[in-house]
Order: structure tokens, then sequence, then C-alpha cells
């Protein structure tokens, strides 16, 4: 590893821990009360859907219109075993994640195989049936409530938790995408034949990105019952599904750094825009249509935002202007 690579992590870490830290301060302070406490929980949850997300339709290049669905799988499974109190405390809140990346991902792989065989809109209307029958299937079980959902999961409010297991997700995530498994998944998106052409198998590959992605929505899933304690199949509908959608579109499609600025800025958008009562969501949409249509291609297009060109300021008093613009963007 280089000295520059590994003065970019320490300076990432450090950052980190740091924001961490103050958010706690804030907390301890009675600076932020409970309600935003919430808010920066559901960031954090958010935050793993849009990144998880951006793996099928960024860094795959196909659309998934059910993502809701994994994310509902890993809630309700998660939500079952906590209730059943087998294990409880720190280590029941780990199984249960696990149980709730397990679930989902079983389901993404036997899904993805057959469905990734299609493209475009085709593979887009399946993803969508997909996640409507999954929403109606946990209806009409007794083991999930039916209709009148899941209650009595057991809750936890303490931060530190879904903020470090976002942290642990979206390094797993970056990891993936710039390892050897994610360029070839990159490939495919580029240029399937010509990947097929050069030994990729295009099958596995993508069925691995597809059963990933789900994973870390059964995960997210998992965060979001123990978050609210209370679940109902009708929350992870198709508007659930395009929001984070949404969120992976305006941050830029294959862009990870975007999803995450994208995330946090359409969860507390809304609740800044609450005091206009009825206007808030007209606001908010006229936002979203602005910025499509300034930046079609999204906060960060495909580039990620890169502390080693900050880090590297010695170009900068050199006076190369090139990577100067370029800098901010990579």
């Amino acid at each position: 590893m280089s000295k520059n690579r590994k003065i970019t992590y320490c300076v990432t870490g450090a950052l980190v821990i740091g924001l961490f830290l103050l958010i706690q301060v804030l907390i301890s302070l009675g600076l932020i009360n409970s309600y935003w406490q919430n808010i920066f929980i559901l960031i954090c949850i958010n935050i793993i859907m849009a990144t998880s997300l951006n793996i099928t339709v960024g860094i795959l290049g196909q659309i998934n219109l059910g993502h809701a669905g994994f994310m509902a799988l890993g809630a309700y499974s998660a939500g079952i075993f906590l209730k059943t109190g087998v294990i409880e405390g720190f280590l029941g809140f780990i199984i249960s994640l696990i149980i709730g990346g397990l679930v989902a991902g079983i389901a993404g792989f036997l899904i993805g195989i057959p469905a990734l065989r299609l493209r475009g809109d085709y593979l887009a209307i399946v993803t969508l049936a997909f996640g409507e029958i999954i929403r109606v299937f946990i209806e009409n079980l007794s083991i999930t409530g039916g209709a009148q959902g899941l209650a009595g999961i057991p809750t936890t409010k303490t931060f530190y938790k879904f903020f470090f297991v976002m942290v642990l997700l979206v390094t797993l995530i970056f990891t993936y995408a710039s390892s050897r498994h994610g360029r070839a998944v990159l490939s495919i998106r580029d240029n399937e034949l010509a990947a097929e052409a050069c030994g990729i198998n295009v099958t596995k590959y993508k069925g691995l990105a597809f059963a990933l992605s789900a994973v870390f929505a059964g995960i997210a899933g998992s965060l979001y019952a123990q978050n609210f304690g209370v679940l109902t199949a009708s929350i992870f509908n198709y508007n659930k599904s395009f929001d984070y959608l949404v969120m992976v579109v305006l941050g830029g499609m294959g862009s990870m750094t975007g999803a995450i600025v994208s995330s946090i800025g359409l969860t507390v958008l809304p609740e800044l825009l609450r005091p206009l009562a009825e206007w808030r969501m007209v606001i908010y949409a006229v936002i979203l249509i602005v910025m499509m249509i300034r930046r079609p291609q999204g906060l960060f297009g495909r580039s990620e935002f890169s502390i080693r060109n900050l880090l590297n300021i010695d170009r900068y008093k050199k006076g190369d202007t090139e990577y100067a613009s370029k800098a901010s963007c990579k």
C-alpha cells in the first residue's frame, strides 16, 4: 500500500470519527433532540439503501424498481427473530442484522439469476412486480401480523450502532466497487458483449451484484425494524423503491459519494420544509425537477469525491488549473 493511500485512509477515518464525536457531543449537550436523533438514524438507513441500490443501478447499469422488497424481507425476518427474545442485547442486534441480510440475499440471488437475463424496461417491470409480490405475500402471512403489521419489536435508539453499521457497510460497498469483481461488473455495464468475449462470466457477476445489493438492503431493513419497532407491509411499496432510486439518480448513477450526499439531502430537506405544511412536497418536487434539469447526470455524475486530491495541495501552488478543476469531482 502506497504512502498516499495510507494517508488518505487515515484522514478519512479521522473525519468519520470526528463527525461521530461531534454528533455525540451535540446530543449530550441537548442541542440535538430526540426527533433529530431519529432523523440522523433514518439518514444512516437511507445511505445504506441508496449505496446498495447503486450497486445494481450504477455499477451494473440495470434498473431495479423493487429494492424495497429486499428491505421488507430483512425487516420482517429480523423483527420476527427479535420478538422471540432468544438472544437479546448487542449480540441479538448483530445476529438480527445477519439474519436480515441472509434472507434478503437468498431472495436476491434466486430472483436475480433469471431476472437479470432481461434488460432495460423489461427488467424494471420484473423487479417492480417482485417488490409488490413480496408486499402482498407478507400481508397474507399470520407470522408477520398480516395487514395489521408486526408490532412489539424490541427497539434500540442508540445512534452509534446505526452509525458504525452504516460506515462498515459503505466501506464494504466501496471496497467491492474498486475490487476486480467490481471492475468486472463495470465492464459488463459498459459493454456486455465485449466483457463476455474477454472471458467474464456475465451471469455470475450479474447475480453476485444483485445478491450483494439485496444483502445490504436486508441489513438496512433490520435496522429499520429496530428503529421503529412496528412494521406494516404497505410501507415497503413501490413508492419506497422509487424514493431510493431518486437518491441514486440525483447523486449520480455509479457514484457512491453522490448517493451518500443525496441521501442526506433528500432525508433532511422534507423535514426542513415541514413548517410549510401542504406546500412542503410541492417545493420538494420543484427542487428535484430543477436539479435534474440543471444537472441531468446527477450531483457527481460517475465520479467520486476524493480526499487524496484535496490533500495534494502542492499541485494547486504550481498553478495546475486543469488539476484544480478536476480535483473536486474525481
